[in-house]
């Protein structure tokens, strides 16, 4: 019941809430258009501080820009002394690790940021790192200001300097995934945002939404397959399997792309570098078997969906290929989704109006109210 005449549109599919300029999704297309350029284009090139300038300023850096805005990335990497103490208790107490970095975000407004959203594009990587570390025993690694940000990242889980195919790795998945429409957690951050409320609040629900399974699926069990499978001559029979049995197969198909996902594509080439490189061969020619595999089995189970490989896919075998544990796959994907959720924040900022949609009542009228020994 309403008044207004709205019509009803269960989870707002189909419905424009805003106008942005930071991403655009074709999913009939297949394409990912960030800040005017592809995703094929600018990802696997430019580099991470690149892509959160111009995600944040609708333009790439010129070479004195683009080091003025590493340094100020890197001069913020350092956590309230607060922050650590709370992610040890959180170890101590085995928290998963998307709850740490969702209660540990909370707290970076307690040193009063001039620039919260520098502050939280620069110490998302440090929460994780430090946290991954501490819940195996180890103390954290305290940020390198002369690395890059994707570079510092990975010394800090590891304790050691990366090779640069590693770092590149790194870069080209996180511009991958540094925004991608109006997803739930990036809406979420705007529709906190939007009552002029804090963009440290804003990314807390932000990270909030992320956590839950539906937002953008699990990486790591598309990888699980793989390793199952084991031998590119199982990959038919268990994958007819797994099909026979009405299970989902885990990195193939998209709410969004009717045809193939264009950061598979991406991720998908900067996997073979990695793998070529620094990596195990074998396990990603055994993966492009799956793929393929599980590919052609999909149009002959359920013809005409156009089932394609997603993001998911080449997300595992990539982070697999840096040694992340699965556990990390998620709060990495932040790492890189922080970039965006900031952007959204800075251009809702900007418009200043208040996200407020409407609900159609379909509850009990016409109640009357009655004590309670009469009812």
């Amino acid at each position: 019941m309403g008044s207004s005449g709205a019509s009803f549109a269960p989870g707002l599919e189909g419905v424009v809430a805003v106008r942005t300029r930071i991403s655009g999704v074709d999913g009939g297309a297949g394409v990912l258009t960030l800040a005017g350029y592809s995703v094929e284009e600018i990802s696997g090139h430019a580099s991470f501080e690149e892509m959160v300038y111009l995600l944040w300023r609708d333009g790439l850096p010129d070479a004195e820009e683009l080091a003025a805005f590493r340094g100020a990335l890197a001069e913020r990497r350092e956590l309230p002394g607060a922050t650590l103490d709370l992610l040890r208790t959180a170890a101590a107490r085995k928290v998963p690790a998307m709850d740490a970095l969702r209660v540990a975000a909370d707290t970076l407004s307690l040193d009063a940021p001039e620039d919260p959203a520098l502050d939280l594009v620069a110490r998302t990587p440090t929460i994780v790192a430090a946290y991954h570390r501490l819940l195996r025993g180890e103390e954290p690694v305290a940020p390198d200001p002369g690395l890059g940000h994707a570079a510092n990242y990975l010394y800090m889980l590891r304790d050691e300097r990366p090779g640069g195919g590693s770092v590149r790795a790194l870069e080209t998945y996180l511009n991958t995934v540094s925004d991608h429409g109006m997803n739930a957690s990036t809406f979420a951050a705007r529709v906190i945002v939007a009552t002029r409320s804090d963009p440290v609040s804003a990314i807390v629900g932000a990270i909030g939404a992320l956590k839950g399974p539906l937002h953008g699926g699990a990486p790591g069990p598309a990888l699980d397959v793989v390793f199952e499978i084991g031998a590119a001559e199982n990959a038919e029979p268990v994958l007819r399997e797994r099909l026979r049995r009405g299970e989902r197969l885990m990195g193939f198909g998209h709410r969004i792309y009717r045809v193939r996902d264009p950061r598979a594509d991406v991720l998908a080439a900067a996997a073979e570098r990695l793998f070529t490189t620094d990596g195990d061969r074998d396990l990603y020619d055994l993966a492009l078997q799956v793929e393929k595999t599980a590919l052609r089995l999909l149009e002959e189970h359920r013809p005409g969906r156009n089932l394609q490989t997603n993001v998911e896919f080449y997300t595992a075998l990539l982070l697999h290929g840096l040694g992340l544990p699965t556990d990390l796959f998620t709060p990495t994907f932040a790492v890189g989704r922080v970039a965006g959720w900031t952007a959204h924040c800075l251009e809702q900022q900007a418009e200043d109006r208040l996200i407020r949609p409407q609900s159609e009542y379909v509850g009990a009228t016409g109640r009357s109210w009655r004590p309670p020994g009469e009812r």
